[in-house]
């Protein structure tokens, strides 16, 4: 029998731009407080140091102006003209790393660029935004309506400021978590699941990340009532974490905090679903 196409989640204007506050508002507050030497910290992304992961996290705020003023200034053009949804942003995000990856280099270089700056501006505009949820805003994969993109901007807060915990922690076990916004979170996740669920269609496996998300995904026999016969199970940061390629199966497996069940349940194959 053919698999039911899904119907795309919709994410409230108003909730992602609350949770966009206050995602960048605490990581602002972290970056701010970063000393010289824990900017020099290496982090799980390649060679970038927190001054770095900085950086991006300043650049990832101040998209939504570019993305604003490529809008009001200039109609899209070539790939950024191709209409695009959420789940094709998070696949196709590898196509954009490297041209990410040089000019962050190059504003951590140049040592001028302030990415606590960038957040301030975001965080200043963000009220100014409601009402403009249709507008469409180009980026390098494709075009966005603004509400959508304003929900990339929850994917890039909640993945590098685990990122940048994940770093200052290493160095200083006693630092506390990450303090992500619940909606954050949820949306981040969600997103994430629908991805894998999309990539992988079908009934046989039922991903559940509680509280936020429970998916099924994998073309098999569909469950219908009952115990599903193939169950994985994971926290909200951890999926993240599989989901964008900082954590393995095997090692969640491992240190248990995944459990999988049944014969089809085994996901590693098709994960990252963002890399």
């Amino acid at each position: 029998m053919p698999q039911t196409s899904r119907r795309a989640r919709t994410y409230h204007p108003a909730a992602v731009r609350s949770a966009l506050a206050a995602e960048f508002t605490a990581i602002r507050e972290q970056l701010a407080g970063l000393t010289e030497d824990q900017l020099l910290l290496p982090t799980r992304l390649g060679d970038w140091t927190v001054r770095e992961l900085a950086v991006h996290l300043g650049f990832a705020a101040d998209a939504v102006e570019r993305a604003l003023t490529a809008a009001r200034d200039t109609p899209p053009a070539g790939a950024a003209a191709r209409p695009l949804d959420l789940t094709g942003w998070v696949r196709g995000a590898a196509e954009a790393a490297q041209a990410i990856d040089e000019t962050v280099r190059e504003r951590a270089a140049g040592g001028a660029y302030d990415p606590v700056a960038a957040i301030d501006h975001l965080l200043g505009q963000l009220p100014d935004l409601a009402g403009q949820e249709s507008l469409l805003v180009p980026t390098r994969l494709g075009t966005l309506r603004l509400a959508d993109f304003l929900v990339t901007r929850l994917v890039e807060s909640v993945v590098h400021a685990d990122d940048l915990t994940a770093a200052l922690q290493a160095a200083d076990p006693e630092r506390p978590d990450f303090p992500h916004d619940r909606q954050a979170l949820a949306a981040v996740v969600r997103l994430l699941a629908d991805t894998l669920a999309e990539q992988a269609p079908g009934g046989s496996v039922e991903l559940r990340i509680p509280p936020f998300a429970v998916v099924q995904c994998v073309e098999g026999p569909r469950h219908t009532r009952g115990t599903p016969p193939n169950v994985v199970e994971t926290s909200p940061l951890v999926w993240v974490r599989l989901a964008t390629g900082r954590l393995t199966w095997e090692d969640a497996v491992e240190v248990a905090e995944l459990t999988a069940s049944g014969e089809r349940s085994d996901l590693s194959a098709l994960l990252p679903v963002m890399a």
